[in-house]
């Protein structure tokens, strides 16, 4: 056994879908399966059940789960403890974040950059990702991690993951069972919505005027939770990454595909070009996420199917 498949455990345990738990990893979907496949094999036994909508532990898989989240915890402390003994830096990152992002956790991130630098201080504000790129613009942020690939410009932008959008509704609304949202099925119910400045809203703004949907917005948050809170009321229909759908507080609430030609929500890191200590946290992002942390135009990501 080795760190990569407990890596890979430990993803697929967490989010019980290949599709998800590769993008998180930054392996392929095939590359993940093969892994745990192959390990599997050398244990002689099946960690995951496996199901075209579900992928769950089998108790074999439950009883590996802790010693893999604890190689990887001894891993990272090893790692971070080495980087503190050599290498000193000082200075100020200001970091800013949407809520929610689900392909990062900026959180453990901006845990594991202090624990590797504690003499940097860390400045850390949530805002909505239009807001949060011109703040990147104008120098008032060293980077931040945003849903949105609308005026970026001429910023450094790297794609960390995507998803699907997906329509929540109240299980007793009329599009609950619907296999699929059809765009004129959204003229007639009111809408629960995130403000303009967060990068979903504009994308579901510009996906329905384009195919000539007059919505309702009943509601504007600036916060998940109430989102989910609202839409569980009854008082509106949402359209939300599918992340979000997969949270506890939506569990009552029915998840319904969006058509195929909707946009995809995009989530990527923005960076200024001035020195900072920013190159370094991009540095341990790409330590936990091999593979997409290449500076460039945001770039495209085919998606799996599971």
């Amino acid at each position: 056994m080795d760190l990569r498949q407990m890596q890979y455990v430990v993803a697929l345990a967490d989010e019980r879908q290949f599709t998800r738990a590769a993008a998180l990893s930054g392996v392929s979907q095939s590359g993940l399966s093969a892994a745990i496949r192959t390990l599997e094999d050398e244990l002689g036994t099946a960690l995951f059940d496996r199901s075209p909508r579900l992928v769950q532990p089998t108790d074999a898989g439950l009883a590996l789960l802790p010693f893999a989240r604890t190689m990887l915890a001894q891993a990272t402390a090893a790692r971070d403890a080495v980087v503190q003994a050599t290498r000193r830096l000082s200075g100020t990152l200001r970091v800013g974040a949407e809520q929610c992002l689900g392909v990062v956790d900026v959180s453990t991130l901006l845990e594991r950059f202090h624990r590797r630098f504690p003499q940097v201080e860390v400045h850390f504000e949530q805002a909505g990702s239009h807001d949060l790129v011109g703040r990147v613009r104008e120098g008032e942020l060293d980077l931040a991690f945003v849903a949105t690939t609308e005026h970026l410009g001429a910023l450094p932008a790297t794609e960390l993951g995507r998803e699907p959008l997906v329509l929540l509704a109240p299980p007793e609304h009329a599009l609950a069972g619907r296999s699929v949202v059809a765009w004129p099925d959204l003229t007639t119910s009111p809408f629960i919505d995130f403000v303009p400045s967060w990068g979903v809203r504009p994308i579901t703004d510009a996906a329905c005027a384009g195919h000539g949907v007059h919505r309702r917005v009943r509601f504007s948050v600036g916060d998940v939770h109430a989102l989910l809170d609202l839409v569980g009321r009854g008082l509106g229909i949402a359209i939300v990454p599918r992340h979000v759908a997969a949270k506890p507080e939506a569990a009552r609430l029915a998840v319904v595909p969006m058509p195929a030609d909707t946009p995809q929500w995009v989530v990527s890191v923005v960076s200024s070009t001035a020195a900072s200590p920013a190159p370094h946290l991009l540095e341990l992002l790409e330590a936990d996420q091999p593979g997409t942390v290449e500076t460039a135009n945001v770039r495209r990501n085919g998606n799996g199917v599971p």
